[in-house]
């Protein structure tokens, strides 16, 4: 699948979060997503480099513009050498959540986006990849 556009931004504070929102927004309107899906997209990234800063301590998020024959999409991977996730299958369960936040984040970010991939190792980190086409 032909990458046409990459870029990695760091996640370490708070305004690399908003910063993250501001450049998958920005890539949505660019491929010409509408309003919905720009709103999809940018919730479900919002969510995951939240995760990223708050669970595993900081991180990354690569932005690919990506094309599959006729169509383009949005793919977003974040990753972290944090603590990782013991028990994903319950990670993802909507209410679950090991922090202050409501848990829809995993869940919420599966459901906004048409792929979803994550592999988390105890000690070692996560890896969260999200897709979303026009």
């Amino acid at each position: 699948m032909p990458v046409l556009k990459t870029d990695t931004l760091p996640i370490r504070t708070d305004g690399d979060v908003v910063l993250v929102r501001q450049a998958v927004r920005n890539l949505a309107v660019e491929l010409k997503f509408g309003l919905v899906d720009q709103t999809k997209i940018v919730t479900a990234a919002s969510e995951l480099a939240r995760n990223t800063l708050d669970y595993g301590g900081g991180g990354s998020v690569r932005l690919e513009v990506i094309e599959d024959g006729l169509k383009r999409g949005l793919r977003l991977t974040f990753e972290d050498t944090g603590p990782g996730i013991a028990d994903i299958q319950q990670a993802m369960k909507d209410g679950f959540t090991s922090g202050k936040g409501m848990g829809l984040g995993l869940g919420g970010a599966k459901r906004l986006t048409h792929e979803f991939s994550i592999h988390s190792e105890v000690g070692v980190g996560t890896r969260v990849m999200v897709t979303r086409w026009k």
